[in-house]
């Protein structure tokens, strides 16, 4: 996020994310830190800390997560950093990453990996391998 737009992207995710903190959970906190700093932006780290009911906390983390996510990206930020993306950003990512580029990765795994054992499902959606007349893997 560039310097001049991270108040307003700030006051958003912290809006968003409390609201469903209190909706999921009755409450909670929130904090945010700098994971880096550069010329250009920060690159904010929140943080959530709030009360889990019994058998429902990864529902309750679930609309959480989506809640600060949407917020996110609909306030001009990106899903992912210094951490990669996971399975937990993956849905997020895969909205903001460029088509051209999820194409050349798709390309390039197919070719790297045909098999598709390395990580399957996190860059890109899972796809089912199968082999060909040839006994090849597609």
């Amino acid at each position: 996020m560039t310097w001049d737009r991270f108040p307003a992207f700030h006051t958003g995710v912290l809006e968003a994310t409390r609201r469903a903190m209190q909706e999921a959970c009755g409450g909670g906190a929130l904090s945010c830190r700098f994971a880096y700093v550069y010329p250009d932006g920060p690159a904010p780290y929140y943080s959530v800390y709030a009360p889990g009911r019994p058998d429902q906390e990864l529902e309750q983390w679930d609309a959480i997560k989506a809640a600060a996510s949407e917020a996110i990206l609909a306030l001009g930020g990106t899903i992912t950093h210094h951490h990669s993306v996971g399975r937990d950003h993956a849905s997020w990512y895969r909205r903001e990453a460029p088509e051209l580029f999820t194409a050349a990765l798709g390309a390039t795994k197919t070719e790297l990996d045909p098999a598709g054992i390395m990580n399957p499902g996190v860059l890109l959606p899972p796809a089912a391998a199968h082999r060909d007349d040839d006994g090849g893997i597609t």
